[in-house]
């Protein structure tokens, strides 16, 4: 199966390639498309409004500047910009949005969900730079897939996603990212759609805590505040101390573990 999210540096060269082999689409100037694949980049015109829309009320701001869409119509283009090519989309340095071929081909159905999953990281990546290491990569993720409503973790159900964390598979929110050094999946034993899962199920159990002070806490976030020190600021504790609460309701079998999350159900 194909990931959705982005695994570049800041660094890393291919943020450098140039982009004028892309078209600006006729209907739409946002999206540029790889020459012959206008068609494709009608698609994403049909529900670019709706997955910005979804991106601007899910962080509370409008996107910074105008979202630009570069939509790779074959497997060589998207090679060609993106590190990790089994990706379906990808927010790359330079905080390019890349769409692969897949979602105009075996993959057409998550095309928006998977839009907006990368849009939300491009709307943060405006703010605070192309995946900041002082937000850690579990928040980045969740805050993405709920954004999304299960875009990028569609293949983990939320009864799955307990069950893990009953037998002690928990993201691990102790561990702080740097530059060089970002956690994923694997720092905390899990698969990356569990990885996406639990942690949009983590943020969205924050968010439906109290989205007044989550509001505040994401805004201080996109002011570029750091993760721990807005997290204090809003909270009054840290946020591993704050989400043990998430856990201790799974783990206790609690009722409101199971409250919305505005996130799609998993695919079959």
């Amino acid at each position: 199966m194909l990931l959705a999210s982005c695994a570049l540096t800041v660094s890393h060269p291919r943020a450098l390639l140039s982009v004028e082999s892309f078209v600006a689409l006729a209907s739409d100037p946002r999206i540029r498309v790889e020459p012959g694949f206008e068609a494709y980049g009608d698609r994403v015109a049909a529900v670019l409004p709706v997955a910005i829309a979804q991106v601007e009320a899910a962080h509370y701001l409008p996107f910074a500047r105008a979202p630009r869409v570069y939509v790779c119509g074959t497997t060589a283009c998207f090679k060609r910009y993106v590190l990790t090519p089994k990706l379906s989309a990808a927010v790359v340095p330079d905080n390019r949005l890349i769409l692969s071929p897949n979602l105009d081909n075996g993959e057409s159905q998550r095309l928006l969900p998977l839009l907006t999953h990368e849009l939300a990281h491009l709307h943060l990546g405006q703010r605070i730079g192309h995946y900041h290491s002082s937000l850690p990569v579990w928040f980045h993720e969740g805050w993405a897939s709920l954004t999304a409503k299960g875009g990028g973790a569609e293949y983990v159900t939320d009864a799955q996603t307990r069950e893990a964390i009953r037998t002690g598979r928990q993201v691990n929110l102790t561990l702080r990212d740097t530059p060089r050094t970002r956690h994923r999946a694997a720092s905390s034993n899990l698969g990356i759609f569990e990885f996406y899962r639990q942690s949009m199920l983590l943020v969205g159990w924050l968010k439906a805590q109290d989205e007044a002070r989550f509001r505040q806490f994401v805004l201080a976030v996109q002011n570029n505040t750091d993760f721990e020190i807005a997290f204090w600021d809003v909270y009054g504790k840290a946020s591993a101390s704050k989400l043990a609460g998430y856990y201790d309701e799974v783990l206790g079998d609690n009722p409101s573990d199971n409250q919305p999350v505005q996130a799609a159900p998993a695919a079959p």
